[in-house]
């Protein structure tokens, strides 16, 4: 970061090499050095002057910088490894109060501990986290307005995937129903370090002001795992992990028995869950 006053940041490579941050594997570390796409992914958030930044996964601070070159109001980093932790303390003497490091595990951490509102949240999201963390901040939804965050591709074309396709499954649902999602961009393995076997993708969700229909995340989870879990066999069979009986759900819906888990629309996964709601009461 450089706001015109003092020396620049040093490059992010000798950043790494100065505090020895070889990426471990424990931590899902790739490194995005690119400032170009570090800028795009900040500017995809949109305006962050009035707004709380949370990003996940700093590293050597890449995007960081790039949140603070965009004027974000404040940004809270969550660093669960100390080696970083150290080598982000110059970027935070030189923000002027706006960032702050949290060395914790954000797998445990409560949006509203992390600071206050309106929040969005920035990330270059470490890869063996990142599902799990998309699905606790699901549940938290209320919590955030806007979340610009990249996964490995094939992740992303999962929570983008539409009914009837071989990508559409329980994580698309979950997702789709709380949040408004788009695919911005992909990034290439070379732009990380190390490099990944995989692409990445950039995905923009807004949180929608009401779910897509009326659930209960729980039960809306309950559904879809039973559902997926045998996605082959026809809902009659997959939905009898449930235990619950069967034939009231698709009487309550009209959802027909021998529809398969990819043919049906959010909403009437929803269905099955209010279903299931009543059926276990």
């Amino acid at each position: 970061m450089n706001n015109g006053e003092g020396p620049a940041s040093p490059p992010l490579r000798e950043v790494i090499e100065a505090f020895g941050l070889n990426a471990k594997r424990r931590f899902g570390q790739h490194f995005l050095l690119d400032s170009n796409l570090t800028q795009k992914i900040a500017n995809a958030a949109g305006n962050l002057r009035d707004c709380s930044v949370i990003e996940i996964g700093p590293g050597p601070g890449g995007l960081t910088r790039a949140l603070l070159d965009a004027q974000a109001k404040r940004v809270v980093a969550i660093e669960l490894d100390p080696r970083c932790v150290a080598a982000l303390e110059s970027l935070v003497q030189e923000s002027d109060g706006r960032l702050k490091i949290l060395e914790d595990d954000a797998l445990t951490v409560a949006l509203t501990d992390i600071a206050p509102p309106p929040r969005r949240i920035v990330a270059n999201l470490p890869y063996n986290v990142a599902t799990p963390l998309l699905l606790k901040w699901l549940h938290e939804a209320e919590q955030v307005e806007e979340m610009v965050l990249m996964f490995q591709k094939e992740v992303g074309e999962r929570l983008c995937a539409k009914p009837g396709s071989k990508t559409y499954g329980r994580l698309s649902i979950i997702a789709q129903w709380r949040m408004e999602i788009t695919s911005l961009f992909d990034i290439g393995p070379k732009a990380f370090v190390p490099p990944p076997k995989v692409s990445s993708s950039v995905l923009h969700f807004r949180t929608r002001p009401q779910p897509l229909a009326e659930a209960d995340i729980t039960l809306l989870s309950r559904v879809t795992q039973a559902a997926f879990g045998q996605r082959r066999k026809m809902l009659r069979a997959s939905l009898k992990t449930l235990g619950v009986p069967v034939e009231p759900l698709f009487e309550e819906t009209g959802i027909l028995p021998t529809a398969r888990a990819e043919d049906l629309s959010i909403e009437e996964f929803c269905a099955l869950a209010r279903a299931l709601s009543k059926a276990a009461a």
